[in-house]
């Protein structure tokens, strides 16, 4: 059994970029709550496949989200989504993520959400509880190299 990295070890972030959909809106105009869980989500998957996580989405669910939401989000406005391992333990990790509005019609970027959220190893198997992260996942999410840190501005 590998055991977790330290907490000064280096782990992985992405910036994942969008737009605000149709969809995404209600009627006062702008993003409904549940939009910033699928711009956070769509940065998982995206850091998943930078990283060649093969079979981690429906061995990770979701056992702890928490958001602060700051700033509302427009249709077609362009969306940057900043998600970081902040922690990776034996068989949970927590993700970090900032969801960032930027500048449109006038409105200078802001921060529009903020959180975290801990998912748990429960590999595909009949009986149901979690285990050890697979080393190799561990060794692509703690590797120096940053796929998707391609320098998004931040706050």
């Amino acid at each position: 059994m590998t055991s977790p990295p330290s907490p000064s070890a280096h782990l992985a972030r992405t910036v994942h970029r969008s737009r605000v959909g149709w969809s995404d809106t209600d009627a006062s105009g702008h993003h409904h709550n549940a939009a910033v869980v699928r711009f956070v989500e769509a940065a998982e998957a995206e850091l998943v496949r930078e990283r060649g996580l093969d079979g981690y989405f429906g061995t990770a669910p979701r056992v702890r989200y928490e958001v602060d939401f700051s700033a509302p989000l427009w249709f077609q406005q362009e969306v940057t989504t900043v998600l970081t391992v902040e922690r990776i333990g034996t068989s949970s990790m927590t993700f970090r993520f900032e969801v960032w509005g930027e500048e449109t019609d006038g409105r200078p970027r802001r921060l529009s959400a903020s959180g975290r959220y801990t998912v748990a190893h429960v590999p595909r198997r009949e009986e149901r509880g979690s285990a050890p992260w697979p080393a190799e996942w561990i060794g692509a999410l703690t590797a120096d190299a940053e796929p998707g840190g391609d320098g998004a501005r931040e706050a």
